[in-house]
């Protein structure tokens, strides 16, 4: 067996198994997608440390190690996430290292409905967004959007579906089919679908 063949035969067994991604901006609906894709029939990693509230009833499904992204450290439980579902902000998506495969979704919100979520989360726990306006927030989260759009564009172990928040919500059919097609066509789409409640849907504008 030579090198090359060898090399072929490491990387498409990573194809075949990559990490799956929810990512977005906080308050972008990722906890919906998450959500769907257990529905349909993939496993998800989570801890269960942050729990179900008034603001994400149906739960975060996160993972606090995914919180150290960022910092040096040992990224070998990512290895264990191929074939699951894990949900990363989109902040740190450019951390992820080379070491494996992903296949992206990515859930995109109006950046006032972001917004407008994200304040009425932190005044339900007494906080605030420290005095930034909106609009500089909004050209903060834009900057970023780009910038990280770029970043995964680049990377050729990153494939990104790009999904709408409000489409999502008022097409989830739609959106399933699309995601099935990109995750390989085995999900479960109709429990997908059923997951998606407009009435959580509290910051439309």
């Amino acid at each position: 067996m030579t090198a090359g063949f060898l090399a072929y035969l490491l990387r498409r067994k990573r194809f075949e198994n990559p990490v799956i991604v929810v990512s977005g901006l906080p308050r972008s609906g990722t906890s919906m997608l998450m959500g769907m894709l257990s529905a349909g029939g993939i496993e998800l990693v989570a801890d269960g440390i942050r729990t179900a509230d008034e603001d994400n009833p149906k739960g975060y499904h996160e993972l606090e190690q995914v919180k150290a992204l960022d910092k040096p450290g040992d990224k070998a439980w990512l290895g264990d996430a191929r074939g699951k579902a894990l949900k990363i902000i989109s902040f740190l998506l450019q951390y992820l290292p080379d070491t494996y495969d992903y296949k992206i979704i990515f859930v995109r919100r109006h950046l006032p409905e972001v917004l407008a979520s994200q304040k009425k989360m932190l005044e339900g726990r007494g906080e605030s967004a420290g005095g930034v306006s909106d609009d500089e927030m909004s050209r903060v989260f834009a900057a970023h959007l780009t910038k990280i759009e770029k970043v995964l564009a680049s990377r050729k172990n990153c494939d990104v579906l790009y999904v709408e928040h409000r489409d999502t919500v008022d097409d989830p059919s739609t959106v399933t089919l699309a995601i099935n097609g990109f995750l390989g066509g085995h999900l479960d789409t109709r429990a997908m679908t059923a997951v998606v409640d407009p009435q959580l849907y509290r910051n439309r504008t």
